[in-house]
């Protein structure tokens, strides 16, 4: 009994400083619309703290980009710096996904399932998806140089939580964005107040993509 009481008590206190610990973070909630007024899906937000400390004590998440229907899914994904991506392929059909993207360049050769090794992305900023196969294939990767992000659902709204209580300035990027990155800043403070809504309104350019076609056969092979 003794032995259980001495396991128990250290488990307590860990539960508890937990508790304590996401009782102290506060969050922001967001909306994005467009120029007429609807709500933006997959846009990205991206919250620093405006004294520069960027210190997390969880390692980066890994994220996956999948194959279906001879598209990416998801179409936007949003990883913080140094984290590991894999591609699996879940059509019939073989990808040969690559980047060209300064951020990260890559090239995974004709595969079908999921590659040996994943992708690390080590450098900020926005990395475009291809398949040298599919030319209307087009996905991307946000590489945050921030723990604190989150991405807008269907209906526009995210949020980011779990932050320290302090001023963060927040900002907003979506792969149709006409104005710049940069332009979409706003300070907010949740030092006092646990939970800010905010809200942005941001251009976007018409999306253009290529057409898709038909399966084709080369070489007897089914691409």
């Amino acid at each position: 009994m003794r032995t259980c009481k001495l396991l128990v008590a250290p488990a307590l206190g860990l539960a508890f400083a937990a508790s304590l610990a996401h009782a102290q973070t506060a969050e922001i909630a967001a909306t994005v619309t467009d120029q007429q007024g609807r709500p933006v899906a997959d846009a990205v937000l991206i919250a620093i703290p405006v004294d520069g400390n960027l210190r997390s004590p969880q390692r980066p998440r890994e994220g996956s980009v999948d194959q279906v229907d001879k598209e990416f899914f998801p179409r936007v994904t949003v990883v913080q710096l140094g984290a590991s991506v894999t591609f699996p392929n879940h059509d019939d059909v073989r990808h040969q996904v690559y980047s060209f993207s300064s951020a990260k360049r890559f090239e995974l050769p004709l595969y079908a399932g999921v590659p040996a090794q994943p992708i690390v992305f080590d450098k900020p900023g926005v990395v475009v998806l291809g398949c040298n196969i599919h030319d209307w294939m087009v996905g991307y990767v946000y590489v945050s140089e921030s723990p604190f992000f989150a991405k807008t659902g269907k209906d526009g709204k995210a949020v980011l939580a779990e932050l320290p209580p302090r001023a963060y300035v927040v900002r907003v990027w979506h792969p149709q964005l006409e104005m710049s990155e940069d332009a979409t800043h706003k300070t907010i403070d949740v030092s006092r107040d646990r939970r800010i809504e905010a809200a942005w309104t941001v251009k976007l350019k018409q999306e253009v993509r290529v057409r898709r076609a038909p399966t084709s056969e080369r070489g007897g092979t089914r691409y």
